[in-house]
C-alpha cells in the first residue's frame, strides 16, 4: 500500500461515521511503519555494527560543520574505523538543505565509492542523507521527486543518528529540501525513505545549544498535535501522539535549561521517537504546510516557524471539530472547559504559552515576514502534500488569514 493510496482513502471525519460511509477502522488497512531503533546513552557504539549488518563497507558519513567540531563526530569515526568500515565525509549541509548540497553529497559518495549512508546531525542533516540517498539510487534531480512516492528505486543502507531530539527524520519517509529558486521547502514522502536504522543516543543533545533544544523540541510537539488530528490517524499512531506529546510537556523545558541533564534527555528521546512514528505513518497537516514556504523564504528555524504556526491552525481546524484537541488537552493535563471548543482555544493558547517559555519567538515578523509576502506563501503552503492529511481542507482565504494572524 503506498502513501498516495493511504490518503486518498482516509475519510474526512475524525470520528469515521457520516451518512454515506462505515466507521474508519472499517474503510481502509492501516500500517504502520518504523525502522529498527536503538536507543539510550552510548548508543553511538552500535553503529559499526548496524552497518555491518547491513553489508556495508563503505560508508558517506553525512553531517554538519557544528557537529564536525564536536567530540560525536569523531567517536563516530573512530569506533568505524576499529570496526574497519572504510568513511569518507561530507558536512557541507545548511540548516535548511538545499538542492545544490544534496547533488554535492551524491558526488562525494560517488568519487568514495560508498554502499551506505549515515547521518550524524538534527532534521536537515538526516534530509540531506535522505536526498543523497535518493539520487545515489534513482539519479535525476532531487527537486524532481517533490510529492509522493516519486522514488522508485530501493535506497541503498541508510543508518540516522539524530544529535536534536524532535525533528523525527530519522524514523520518517519525509525529506524536506529547499528550492532557493521559488524559495520555499520541497516535500518529498515516501515509504523507501525511512532510515534502515535510527541510532538514538541521547548523550548527544547535551552539546546543543538551549535555542536548537527548544526548536527541535516544539517540532515534536507539532507532529504529536498534526499526527494526532491528521485525516490518517490510526489507533497506532494516536496512543504514540498521545504519550508523546505528555512527555515532552512534562520534559522539554527541563531540557532547555539544561542540556544535559540526562533524565530529561532520555524522556525527550523516548518523545521525539514516538512523534517521529506518529507522524509518518499518519503524515502531517497544515502546521507543516504554512510553514514550509516560510522556511523556503526566510531560511528560519523549522521548529520555531511550527511553534508560531501551531496555535492559529488549532483554532482554525478546532471550528470544525475540536475532539482531537479535548484529547490532546487532557495528554499534557490540561482540566476541561466549558466545552470542546473552549478546551480546543485554551490548548491553542497552552502551545504559545510553551513557545514563549522555551524562549522562541511567537509572530512570523519577528522571522521576517511582511504582510506583502502572504500571497506567495499561500500559493505554496495550499501545495503542499501535508495539507492532503489536514482534518479541514481551507481555501486560499484560509490560509492568508492564518498567515495574517501570525504575523
Amino acid at each position: 500500500m503506498s502513501v498516495d493510496e493511504i490518503v486518498e482513502r482516509v475519510p474526512s471525519s475524525r470520528s469515521g461515521f457520516s451518512d454515506e460511509q462505515p466507521a474508519r477502522d472499517a474503510v481502509r488497512v492501516a500500517k504502520f511503519h518504523t525502522p529498527e531503533v536503538i536507543i539510550g546513552r552510548g548508543a553511538l557504539a552500535e553503529i559499526p555494527r548496524a552497518a555491518e549488518g547491513l553489508g556495508v563497507s563503505r560508508l558517506l558519513v553525512v553531517s554538519d560543520r557544528g557537529i564536525l567540531g564536536s567530540p560525536w563526530f569523531s567517536e563516530l569515526a573512530d569506533r568505524l574505523d576499529k570496526a574497519g568500515i572504510r568513511t569518507s565525509s561530507f558536512t557541507g549541509i545548511s540548516p535548511n538543505p538545499r538542492a545544490g548540497e544534496v547533488v554535492a553529497g551524491l558526488e562525494r559518495y560517488g568519487m568514495a565509492r560508498c554502499d551506505g549512508i549515515v547521518a550524524l546531525g538534527g532534521g536537515s542533516v538526516i534530509d540531506a542523507a535522505k536526498g543523497v540517498a535518493i539520487l545515489a539510487a534513482n539519479g535525476g534531480h532531487i527537486l524532481e521527486y517533490e510529492g509522493i512516492d516519486r522514488a522508485r528505486n530501493p535506497l541503498p543502507p541508510l543508518l540516522a543518528a539524530p544529535t536534536t531530539a524532535g525533528s523525527g527524520s530519522d524514523v520518517s519517509q519525509f525529506c524536506i529540501i529547499n528550492d532557493s529558486d521559488r524559495k520555499t521547502k520541497v516535500t518529498i514522502i515516501g515509504r523507501g525513505l525511512v532510515p534502515n536504522v535510527s541510532v538514538i543516543d541521547p548523550r548527544l543533545f547535551a552539546t546543543m545549544p538551549p535555542e536548537v533544544v527548544a526548536q527541535s523540541g516544539m517540532d515534536a510537539v507539532s507532529h504529536c498535535v498534526e499526527a494526532y488530528a491528521s485525516r490518517a490517524h490510526t489507533r497506532l499512531t494516536d496512543a504514540a501522539a498521545l504519550s508523546a506529546i505528555g512527555t515532552a510537556w512534562r520534559s522539554l523545558e527541563r531540557l532547555v535549561n539544561a542540556p544535559a541533564d540526562p533524565d530529561a534527555g532520555m524522556d525527550m528521546a523516548y518523545s521525539a521517537l514516538q512523534a517521529g512514528m506518529a507522524f509518518t505513518n499518519a503524515i502531517l497537516g497544515a502546521t507543516h504546510a504554512l510553514s514550509h514556504p516560510v522556511g523556503g523564504m526566510c531560511d528560519a528555524p523549522h521548529g520555531a516557524i511550527n511553534a508560531i504556526i501551531l496555535p492559529h491552525v488549532i483554532r482554525f481546524n478546532a471550528q470544525a471539530d475540536p475532539s482531537p484537541y479535548v484529547d490532546l488537552a487532557r495528554a499534557i493535563g490540561l482540566p476541561e472547559a466549558a466545552s470542546p471548543h473552549a478546551t480546543a482555544d485554551r490548548f491553542a493558547d497552552e502551545m504559545s504559552g510553551l513557545t514563549t517559555r522555551v524562549g522562541l519567538p511567537t509572530s512570523l515578523s519577528a522571522l521576517g515576514v511582511r504582510a506583502e509576502d502572504i500571497p506567495s506563501l499561500v500559493v505554496n503552503a495550499l501545495a503542499d502534500a501535508c495539507m492532503r492529511t489536514n482534518p479541514r481542507r481551507p481555501t486560499a482565504a484560509d490560509v492568508a488569514a492564518m498567515y495574517r494572524e501570525a504575523l
